[in-house]
């Protein structure tokens, strides 16, 4: 069966932000932020043709400054926010704001036509001056909830959000108290136990959090044997949270036993920079590392959908007996090696429109769409 081929588009700057553009669940889109230092950056909105295998895209101009990190709004799909980094008097911050993409542009611009850039518009700052660099933005997993936590140092930042955005007010913080100067390298929103619970990486250790009181409800200390890179939970099973990081391997917990991961994965060579779980098959999990691969990896036996565990025992008949051995237990492994890019790969997202697609992005610029293999697709869904 021959497989989709995967769709490039490349950027004239480097890049490390990619998102899915969370609000949109019926076209396939994403957003990417620039990094570049001697011109204006941009935010490019890429929509994918599935029907044709064609991108159009959309650039916008972000001229605060280099965008380290980027988060798409559940609520609303043209606003999103940025952690950028802002020069100014020879010092260098690093700050954050809520933007909306101008609605008068061109949805049909192809990647051939649509050569004018519009300015983003700056719908509010989070101003956390006081508090250090931002560093991670996470948007309440509820589409109906306006509140953002921003993570600035070692400071966890709650802030009540306005439906248009305009407004942004700090109505909640807590700092993580602990020898030397930790700071916060990532963090996730927990979607289960009614969205009160994140949970962020310092150094090698991992801390849950309840946003109510804003007190540490866990820790997982030394979770890696250096930086952890990137965190995301499952999300049909409540309690299970993956992890990745500088010592190459990707972990998989069950926050109510810290002491041991489940299940420990060594399929990259170097940093591991991002970890996802497949929005709704959530044995699928991506991971991107600087060593230019991503890889799909199948994570049946921990997983909500441990199909090879459902073929019906209760009718003994020949024909059951033979459709059991049609259908042998899934097994645990690397599905597929994506190996399109030639730089870092520090972001990796799947798509909220289609199940089975997700897109790549490298340091150089390039963006990858690929789809998971017709042949694992099948499998799941027969």
């Amino acid at each position: 069966m021959e497989e989709d081929a995967p769709v490039i588009y490349g950027l004239e700057f480097q890049a490390r932000a990619l998102t899915a553009q969370v609000a949109e669940t019926d076209a396939i889109r994403f957003l990417v932020g620039t990094q570049s230092l001697r011109f204006d950056n941009q935010v490019h909105q890429i929509d994918f043709d599935d029907e044709n295998n064609l991108i159009n895209k959309n650039v916008f101009l972000h001229k605060e400054g280099e965008i380290w990190h980027i988060s798409s709004s559940p609520m609303d799909k043209n606003i999103f926010a940025t952690c950028y980094n802002k020069t100014s008097d020879s010092k260098t911050e690093m700050q954050a704001a809520l933007w909306k993409i101008p609605s008068e542009f061109d949805t049909s611009a192809t990647e051939e036509s649509s050569s004018s850039t519009k300015s983003l518009e700056l719908l509010s700052r989070l101003d956390s001056t006081d508090y250090g660099d931002v560093k991670w933005l996470l948007w309440h997993p509820a589409g109906e909830d306006h509140r953002l936590i921003s993570l600035a140092d070692n400071n966890i930042l709650m802030w009540d959000v306005d439906a248009s955005g305009t407004t942004a007010k700090l109505s909640a913080s807590t700092a993580l108290e602990s020898k030397g100067q930790p700071k916060f390298s990532c963090g996730r929103w927990n979607p289960h136990h009614n969205c009160t619970h994140i949970a962020t990486a310092n150094d090698t250790s991992i801390r849950g959090w309840d946003i109510r009181s804003m007190k540490q409800v866990y820790t997982i200390e030394n979770a890696h044997g250096q930086l952890v890179r990137d965190l995301d939970f499952n999300p049909n099973k409540q309690y299970y949270l993956a992890s990745c990081g500088d010592d190459c391997k990707t972990k998989f917990w069950d926050i109510r036993n810290p002491d041991e991961p489940l299940c420990v994965l060594s399929n990259h060579s170097h940093w591991v920079w991002s970890v996802r779980y497949n929005h709704f098959h959530d044995q699928l999990v991506l991971t991107s590392s600087s060593d230019s691969r991503v890889i799909l990896n199948n994570a049946v036996s921990i997983s909500s959908e441990p199909y090879g565990h459902l073929v019906e025992e209760e009718d003994n008949s020949d024909d059951n007996e033979e459709h059991g051995r049609e259908r042998p237990q899934a097994q645990d492994g690397v599905i597929a090696t994506y190996e399109e890019h030639e730089d870092s790969v520090y972001a990796v997202e799947w798509s909220t429109a289609d199940p089975w697609l997700f897109a790549s992005l490298s340091y150089d610029g390039r963006l990858v769409i690929n789809r998971v293999p017709r042949t694992e697709k099948y499998k799941i869904l027969l």
